[in-house]
């Protein structure tokens, strides 16, 4: 096992970041993109990824979502692919089976956005980009991987299909990025991970991002990661502080009367709510439609064709409302929610901090709204030990009472804003210079 010797730069918001991406040492086709995409100052962890990246550095990035982190990894990458086009760095050959570059996340959603981020700051480089995810035909991955790709974007158990088949050499792998690593280990992907990291090239540079840092992860970074540098860009497991958060107790017999209320309101103008299963979700999706507020389901039983459809309906604003299970916390990329709902509370802790980073984003202020019935109530308790942040009404529960000798200060069914933190000033007016 590799020692790690881990050199913590957290980074604040302070005078000496980067100030423009043109001083991060980038090719001059991703400036190019970027520049054209109207992105003009690079976010924190961007300023410190990128050049620790290009400098060939092991790291782990801890970043909530909707910091700038896929741009973070992505730049660097296609800027050492522009360098092996021009002969500074030696890659694959083509046809070979290999590849250079290998990112690993949890969900296809997540998959097919890195893979489209690739496409787009890439749109001047044209880099021959590999999805190799479950749930859809594995024809067209396995002609993509004979005939040739730079970078391959993969969900662990699609790729080891590809790998144990021959259809996929990572012997030429030299450079990794595990997005989402905490995703990874909740779903049961950490052995797979491992035996793909196994087969990749003894001298390569590996990343690893997360929001949260369990110790799984920080053993998994022992095993397989050199002398990496810890970049962190806000506290660890605290969701954003743009995010407004409030629980309403209630029983859960009543809380899709209360739901259809909630959405109903004019400042709702696009959401996501929770649900725990995938007949909740379906059943919930039915309810809402009934009720007439246009909703679309999102879980793992649905076709790839299937929730492709839902996110694109999502997405574009033909359904307002996105039903779904936490296959979609991770690795959903819509600017415009305002607003998200645990219908269900989140069994694991560090799953509310996913679920409500999905608003909030690109500088906007959001709403999170978690339905808390009695039972919850030790669900909530875990969240707030997790995140250092008091959500219950009077206070987090002692670990020896018991939820019903609470004494709420509001009826059940009524809300109430959480107290997170000091009082929360109006959003302001986002900046004329975008970051990615």
């Amino acid at each position: 096992m590799r020692l790690l010797f881990v050199r913590a730069c957290t980074v604040a918001l302070m005078k000496d970041l980067m100030s423009s991406f043109t001083e991060l040492g980038l090719a001059e086709p991703l400036l190019r993109a970027v520049s054209s995409l109207g992105y003009e100052k690079p976010t924190p962890i961007q300023a410190q990824v990128i050049p620790k990246m290009i400098a060939g550095l092991d790291i782990i990035g801890i970043a909530q979502t909707g910091t700038g982190k896929t741009a973070a990894f992505v730049l660097p990458i296609l800027n050492r692919l522009a360098n092996q086009k021009l002969g500074h760095v030696e890659g694959p050959k083509p046809g070979s089976r290999a590849f250079t570059t290998l990112i690993l996340a949890p969900t296809r959603e997540l998959a097919q956005q890195i893979a489209d981020s690739i496409r787009e700051y890439g749109k001047f480089m044209k880099p021959r980009v590999g999805l190799v995810v479950g749930g859809a035909n594995p024809t067209p991955q396995i002609r993509a991987l004979a005939t040739g790709v730079d970078i391959v974007v993969a969900t662990p158990g699609r790729l080891l299909d590809h790998m144990r088949s021959g259809r996929a050499r990572l012997d030429q792998t030299s450079q990794i990025v595990l997005d989402e690593a905490d995703q990874m280990l909740d779903m049961g992907f950490i052995p797979a991970i491992e035996e793909i990291m196994r087969k990749t090239s003894a001298k390569r540079q590996t990343l690893l991002l997360s929001a949260t840092m369990p110790k799984p992860i920080r053993t998994l970074a022992q095993a397989f990661m050199v002398t990496p540098e810890q970049i962190s860009v806000s506290s660890v497991a605290k969701p954003a502080d743009n995010i407004r958060q409030e629980v309403i107790l209630i029983n859960q017999a009543d809380k899709s009367e209360r739901l259809i209320e909630l959405l109903a309101q004019r400042e709702v103008e696009r959401a996501i709510v929770f649900t725990r299963t995938k007949r909740g979700t379906d059943k919930l999706e039915k309810a809402l439609n009934l009720a007439g507020l246009q909703s679309v389901g999102l879980h793992g039983d649905k076709t790839q064709g299937q929730r492709n459809k839902a996110l694109a309906q999502f997405k574009s604003g033909a359904r307002k409302i996105l039903v779904a299970t936490d296959v979609a916390a991770r690795g959903l990329d819509v600017d415009e929610v305002s607003h998200v709902v645990n219908y269900d509370m989140p069994t694991v802790a560090e799953s509310y901090v996913h679920r409500i980073g999905r608003t909030g984003r690109a500088g906007k202020s959001g709403v999170a709204i978690s339905f808390c019935d009695h039972s919850e109530r030790g669900l909530v308790r875990d969240i707030e030990r997790l995140t250092n942040l008091s959500l219950l009404p009077g206070g987090s529960l002692r670990r020896d009472e018991q939820p019903r000798r609470a004494k709420p200060r509001f009826n059940v069914g009524q809300a109430r804003p959480a107290a997170v933190g000091r009082p929360r000033s109006p959003a302001k007016p986002r900046p004329a210079a975008r970051s990615l």
